[in-house]
């Protein structure tokens, strides 16, 4: 049984998603938490990996359950549950506690060829950053980046205009062996939201390790007068990492959604992207 989890979590004091020896991660949290109610191991697949301090409000996994750890979820305390799958979640939030960092908003029986990882079409990132002309806000600390400068963020929009498109983007990513950097970047925009903060909303069909992040500073760098709006596709085009502009923190980013197709869709999606992936990688 494939059961779909939709996960949200402050990324502050976690290592990130994956499972890592000695580390706390959001993976191996949760998958702590799976054990104790299936009585067994199960291991969760991502939609997409969150580097440590990426805070998410909609990331979406799924986990195999067999028959034995089926059974588990269907019954409790000697009862047949009305809405097994449904019910996981909320065992799940009662393993995890009173206030924690990260919660298990919905789980629900997987449409047939869903693979969380696999089925995906696109993912939408969201960044908090708060200038100079703009006050500090203590509650928001812990997903806003701030910075001293004052920022023009029309001529931060119209840089991260000239970005979309399907590209090469290893001047924007972190290097990992025999891993493509080719992506297609769907939209790329930044407004200031009602409070004067500004918030990037960056979506693509999937993003190499720190590509997020990169494209914020660069777009920042814009925003202070240090690169001009041309500057961006400039160095995108010359394929390699650069010192033009600062990566920024982790803590402004947000995984805020991730979609994918009709059910009818997902398992011939999940095939495409795995060939393409095996073509790319290989």
């Amino acid at each position: 049984m494939r059961i779909r989890l939709d996960i949200a979590y402050d990324g502050t004091h976690f290592r990130g998603w994956a499972k890592q020896p000695g580390l706390r991660t959001v993976q191996g949290t949760l998958e702590a938490a799976l054990a104790r109610i299936l009585g067994s191991e199960a291991q969760l697949v991502v939609a997409g990996r969150t580097d440590a301090g990426v805070h998410a409000a909609d990331q979406v996994a799924h986990v195999d359950l067999d028959d034995a750890q089926w059974s588990r979820v269907q019954t409790r305390h000697g009862q047949a549950a009305a809405d097994p799958a449904g019910s996981l979640a909320r065992r799940i939030r009662g393993v995890l506690g009173s206030y924690p960092d990260v919660t298990v908003t919905r789980t629900s029986v997987a449409p047939d060829g869903f693979d969380a990882r696999f089925s995906a079409v696109w993912r939408r990132y969201s960044y908090r950053l708060a200038d100079a002309t703009v006050g500090y806000d203590p509650m928001r600390r812990n997903d806003t980046t701030t910075i001293r400068a004052a920022l023009d963020v029309e001529r931060m929009d119209a840089a991260a205009q000239t970005l979309i498109g399907l590209h090469d983007f290893a001047a924007y990513c972190k290097p990992r062996e025999e891993a493509t950097t080719i992506r297609t970047l769907l939209d790329y925009r930044w407004t200031r939201d009602r409070d004067g903060v500004l918030v990037a909303a960056v979506k693509a069909d999937a993003f190499c390790h720190s590509m997020v992040r990169a494209l914020v500073g660069a777009c920042t760098a814009v925003g202070e007068g240090k690169l001009e709006v041309a500057d961006v596709a400039r160095l995108r085009d010359e394929l390699t990492r650069t010192s033009a502009f600062k990566v920024l923190p982790a803590r402004g980013l947000t995984l805020a959604e991730v979609g994918y197709p009709a059910d009818e869709l997902l398992a011939s999606r999940a095939e495409q992207t795995r060939a393409r992936r095996d073509r790319d990688d290989g």
